[in-house]
């Protein structure tokens, strides 16, 4: 009879610990609230599209014949690209010329850093309506 109680005794204790700790743990629900991202100036750049990942977005200040400059981009304003012969340009998912290309415009830069100088250099550039027919993403 002692042994029952002894046993009945240590069981309750036991639930109770247990019941503690699971009251402790942080409550699990999924989220359903929009991400809010600590880079507020420029978003969330996963949610642009996987082709455009690791491109530098900017607002196009000056176009010059061999260089490219923007402002508001990761690198600060008045950043300068230079602009190569094989650059491309995409606008609208469709290849295009720099001459589309207007003061204003919000583009995405694919670029390139030259080891020997250390310029950025503009190996693609996009704006428009920028990922229906670029490479990485689905047609939809």
């Amino acid at each position: 009879m002692q042994l029952r109680v002894i046993s009945l005794a240590l069981f309750s204790a036991l639930l109770g610990m247990a019941s503690i700790a699971v009251g402790q743990q942080p409550e699990r629900r999924e989220r359903t609230d929009p991400v809010i991202t600590d880079t507020g100036r420029f978003g969330d750049p996963t949610s642009t599209g996987r082709a455009y990942q690791h491109y530098k977005f900017g607002i196009v200040k000056k176009i010059k014949e061999d260089e490219l400059i923007l402002d508001k981009t990761p690198y600060g304003d008045n950043q300068s690209f230079k602009l190569l012969s094989k650059t491309k340009f995409v606008r609208d998912g469709e290849p295009t010329n720099i001459d589309r290309l207007k003061v204003g415009d919000q583009v995405y830069v694919n670029v390139k850093v030259d080891k020997k100088t250390g310029d950025f250099i503009a190996v693609n550039v996009a704006w428009g309506m920028v990922g229906r027919k670029m490479k990485g993403q689905g047609t939809q």
